[in-house]
């Protein structure tokens, strides 16, 4: 045991706990769980942010993707590049409606 263990007594560092009650709740609560609060925290961000959030949060994602993969442009081909930014925004666009409509329910 190390001096530094020795010195702790039983005590735990905030990773410790956060790693050991994630672990306590995903054997108790299973994927459902997740999955649902998940979509309700996703419902209060898009009720609070409205849809602009995302496009920006998109935008940021797809230029921070862009500058970790410096050369991928090339390799892939920029229309690829393209294709993909746009299959994206259709996603988060069917998304956006989706929980307009479910708000309209």
């Amino acid at each position: 045991m190390s001096m530094r263990d020795e010195n702790r007594k039983g005590k735990m560092t905030v990773a410790e706990a956060g790693r050991k009650g994630g672990e306590k709740t995903a054997s108790t609560h299973g994927r459902e769980f997740y999955e649902e609060i998940g979509r309700k925290g996703g419902e209060k961000v898009s009720q609070e942010r409205g849809p602009e959030f995302y496009s920006e949060i998109g935008s940021k994602g797809g230029s921070e993707r862009a500058k970790q993969h410096e050369g991928t442009s090339e390799a892939m081909g920029k229309t690829s590049l393209e294709e993909a930014g746009h299959r994206g925004g259709q996603r988060v666009r069917k998304l956006i409606q989706a929980g307009k409509d479910h708000e309209e329910e």
